[in-house]
């Protein structure tokens, strides 16, 4: 395993140092680089460069497409939907600001200056919370095995969009009685196609039956997708980006623009807008929002630390941490705005359905003799021109006074929420066959749901490949042989997903491979930084890194505020889990219904070995890290203070950066070198002149 500690230092040019390296480094400049200055393990290895993006807007678009994913499209929406509308967005963007951000900028900062991916980060920062970084690793492969399952349903419905009409706009007929098949008739025809012949689902998680033939094939494609754009690192996978973080944004605004011409548009987003201030005295509501602003930036995964780790060492990643976290905000607005657009047109043709079924059966009524003086529509040759409002306001005065009719409420169906895989589909696919040309916007949707799906694949990949590959030499040097056994092996676990009882699966895997782990992962992250190695340190670091120097806000928000947040979002997760037993919604063919099932004994034994094994990790990195330093106690007894100075100092000539950061120089105490553990666990020989040690290919590992 290659070191974590600096053997050579490799100088920037200073500010308005046009010319380049000159002068020797501050110590303070060696935290922003990794072993061999600003050279990566292939450098050293190799005598290649670590590989690198091709520009800034590659960095960006990479950013964007993994933290904007299927959530803000899926999810967002419908927590804005079921928690106050617009006082959940305020509610969402205050939290994003005093915790996203932070966390956010930690990450991005931590992966640049240090150029590793999560295990070499964390290791490097405090090699006692070592396991930081792998149970990132872990995290990151639980998701991808269940993430990739929803690109190959995305490919399924995308394949199946190319004819007219769409095959889930009406229910099939039985050839044997020539009726509709009761399942069918029992539901609706997009639940029927998606439970019945996209996942052929069984009636509970004990019944696991066959693989589904059809899935397994697109399972097997979307992982050969991923691995054919992974298989040379960034330099593939980010050429994809241009197309697939980009190409989402302009579906969203053609659905935007088509779905304001329809009816129930307005109304869809006045649902959507009006804001209900009382649900912040709600505690979920804040569990809600804090847990869908941690997951929308993708803290805690790894990918954000391994995408910044390409970056140049001066890049602006302050700038780059609010703007990333801005355009997904805006995009979770976008979203959601087309959502309820889409959502309010099928709700006003529900309810105006409705209204016409009630009108002919007054007809019928009518005919039997009722007195016209009952309903102002007896002379109506089409029952659906009626107008809606029109049609409540007789309803309030006469609709109790008659069997067999109805309300016909418009906001009662938009509170129907649905999330999720229900959202994309169920609801949208139902909305879209009603649209003229309803195949060219189909396919258009699915198509955007793959691109998000992979956009956010190719940087969870990223979050496994990127650690692994900097901190195992063997890994390092068969890159394309590291992604292909990868994927093969995803695609192998994938299978469980692909059986009858698969959408179970996901949905165990959804909600317990990672929320929990990742919301432990990211307080440890926190404590590492602000209070192991020290928010003025690492600030100190970053000033160095950028020019300049973080506003002091953020040692505040690292030290408390965002720590006490994300302990307060893990004891809210803890509570549920405990006082509300795990259930999960099942499909009964029978009824043609959904019905929420307890989960079997086996079932909780499995979330709970995938939470701990996530978790486990970080506990066994501190035990690893202290039976270590045991061992080595007796070897460092023996050492003198000489050679501890002549292993750790690191001069400096360069009065101009001393004076950036008076604060690491202090009168009487000897300079650290920055990001280096303090213990005496690990000690190399540093050069004392730039000239010294010219062959970087030697290993010098102690």
């Amino acid at each position: 395993m290659p070191s974590m500690y600096p053997s050579a230092m490799e100088k920037p040019p200073l500010p308005g140092d046009e010319d380049g390296p000159g002068l020797e480094e501050s110590h303070s400049t060696v935290a922003l680089m990794s072993e061999g200055g600003a050279e990566s393990v292939e450098a050293r290895e190799g005598g290649e460069d670590r590989p690198a993006w091709d520009s800034k807007l590659q960095y960006v678009l990479a950013q964007v497409g993994f933290s904007v994913g299927l959530g803000n499209v899926w999810r967002f929406p419908y927590l804005c939907h079921q928690n106050g509308g617009g006082a959940f967005m305020v509610l969402y963007v205050m939290l994003l600001l005093v915790v996203g951000v932070p966390l956010f900028f930690m990450e991005l900062a931590a992966g640049q200056s240090i150029r590793q991916g999560s295990i070499g980060v964390w290791k490097h920062i405090s090699p006692r919370l070592a396991g930081i970084g792998y149970s990132s690793c872990m995290v990151c492969f639980f998701v991808a095995l269940y993430y990739n399952v929803i690109i190959a349903w995305s490919l399924f419905y995308l394949g199946n969009s190319f004819q007219y009409p769409l095959p889930w706009q009406h229910c099939p007929v039985e050839l044997s009685s020539n009726q509709t098949v009761k399942e069918c008739a029992a539901s609706s025809p997009t639940s029927y196609f998606w439970f019945r012949k996209a996942l052929d689902i069984s009636d509970s998680l004990d019944q696991s039956g066959e693989f589904n033939p059809i899935i397994t094939g697109c399972l097997l494609a979307a992982w050969a997708i991923v691995c054919l754009a992974m298989s040379k690192g960034i330099k593939s996978s980010a050429k994809v980006m241009y197309f697939s973080s980009v190409f989402p944004y302009a579906v969203l605004f053609c659905f935007l623009i088509r779905g304001l011409m329809l009816d129930g548009a307005i109304e869809g987003i006045t649902y959507m807008f009006y804001p209900k201030l009382e649900i912040w005295g709600e505690v979920q509501v804040w569990r809600q929002a804090a847990t869908q602003v941690f997951f929308a930036l993708g803290l805690g995964y790894g990918s954000v630390i391994a995408y910044s780790s390409y970056n140049p060492v001066h890049n602006n990643c302050h700038r780059d941490a609010i703007m990333v976290s801005t355009i997904n905000f805006m995009t979770s607005v976008l979203a959601s705005l087309v959502v309820f657009v889409v959502l309010g047109f099928r709700a006003k043709n529900i309810a105006l359905e409705c209204v016409a079924v009630n009108v002919g059966r007054l007809m019928e009524m009518a005919a039997s003799g009722l007195s016209q003086q009952w309903w102002p529509w007896f002379n109506i040759s089409d029952p659906k021109s009626i107008d809606l409002q029109e049609y409540r306001q007789w309803y309030s005065q006469y609709g109790s006074l008659l069997p067999n009719i109805t309300d016909c409420d418009l906001e009662r169906e938009m509170n129907k929420g649905v999330e999720g895989t229900g959202l994309a589909f169920i609801a949208f696919t139902e909305a879209m066959a009603l649209f003229p040309a309803s195949p060219f916007w189909s396919a258009l949707f699915f198509l955007m749901l793959l691109n998000l799906g992979l956009s956010t694949m190719f940087g969870t990949m990223q979050g496994i490949l990127t650690p692994l590959m900097d901190n195992f030499r063997l890994l390092g040097r068969h890159k394309t042989i590291l992604t292909v056994f990868s994927c093969v092996l995803g695609f192998l676990i994938g299978l469980l997903f692909t059986q009858r009882s698969g959408n179970y699966f996901v949905t165990i895997f959804d909600d317990y491979s990672a929320t929990l782990p990742l919301i432990i992962v990211v307080i440890f992250e926190t404590v590492s930084v602000a209070w192991i190695y020290g928010a003025d340190r690492f600030l100190d670091d970053v000033a160095v890194m950028l020019h300049w120097r973080p506003p002091v806000v953020y040692k505040f928000m690292w030290k408390y505020v965002c720590l006490l947040a994300m302990v307060g979002l893990l004891t809210a997760s803890v509570l549920q889990i405990v006082f509300k037993w795990p259930t999960y919604t099942a499909w009964n063919h029978t009824t043609g219904s959904e019905t929420s099932l307890e989960y079997p004994g086996w079932a909780l034994v499995m979330l709970s070995v995938l939470i701990v094994t996530a978790s486990l990790p970080v506990p066994v990195g501190y035990l690893y890290y202290l039976i270590t330093q045991r061992q080595d106690q007796p070897e460092e007894a023996g050492m003198t203070e000489q050679q501890r100075e002549r292993y750790s100092k690191c001069y400096s000539t360069e009065p101009e950066l001393s004076n950036h950061l008076p604060m690491l120089n202090e009168a009487g105490s000897r300079p650290h070198s920055t990001f280096l553990p303090l213990g005496m666990d690990h000690y190399r020989p540093l050069p004392q002149q730039e000239d010294e040690d010219e062959d970087e290919e030697e290993d010098t590992e102690l």
